[in-house]
């Protein structure tokens, strides 16, 4: 399968999550407080290649990701590369959004399964102290029936597009770093991909 399809089901999959999410959003009140982006800065964020292959395919074809993977090399923080602080404060945003991972997608308003087959909103401190009462009522709301997106279920379907690349779970600047590669080294005997000249 082709770099461009992959990167197609990786977006149409994405697409999908995005509107699960959105309608998650209006029934449970919940919402990410603006420019807080907190969860970005933990050192121990994880993702799989796949899930960032359409931001390395995007700098491809922008000739940008020969020299963002020269920068990835000489970086030695574990916090995500994408992400941007505003200052200290632990404020800042995603430079890429339009691009960011599924891991990014999911966190906050997706659900796990516990060892008890129970779904539990997998969100941050912020939204659970900040946000308590609809944390609350939403938590309540999953067990009786409220539909919210699941982490496994997303993986799963991410993985059926390419096993190996959606089944390996790195560190984030690690998973960045194998996405461009993959990209790089699938186009370096290949032309110019044709969905350039929509994408420009």
């Amino acid at each position: 399968m082709s770099i461009e399809h992959k990167v197609l089901l990786v977006e149409k999959l994405f697409s999908q999550l995005d509107k699960e999410s959105a309608q998650f959003t209006r029934s449970s009140g919940l919402g990410c407080v603006s420019g807080c982006g907190k969860c970005c800065t933990y050192a121990d964020v994880e993702a799989s290649p796949l899930e960032f292959l359409p931001w390395a395919f995007h700098l491809f074809l922008n000739n940008e990701a020969e020299k963002t993977l020269d920068i990835l090399n000489n970086t030695d923080s574990p916090t995500c590369f994408i992400y941007k602080p505003f200052s200290n404060t632990g404020s800042g945003t995603c430079s890429n959004y339009k691009y960011r991972g599924l891991i990014c997608r999911l966190f906050g308003f997706a659900a796990n399964t516990d060892k008890y087959g129970k779904l539990r909103l997998a969100t941050c401190q912020i939204i659970k102290e900040g946000q308590a009462e609809k944390y609350k009522s939403t938590t309540e709301a999953i067990t009786k029936g409220l539909h919210v997106p699941v982490f496994t279920e997303y993986y799963m379907q991410l993985n059926q597009i390419d096993f190996n690349l959606g089944n390996v779970i790195l560190p984030v600047n690690k998973a960045l770093k194998r996405a461009l590669e993959e990209v790089l080294q699938y186009y370096a005997y290949r032309p110019f991909p044709d969905v350039a000249k929509k994408t420009l």
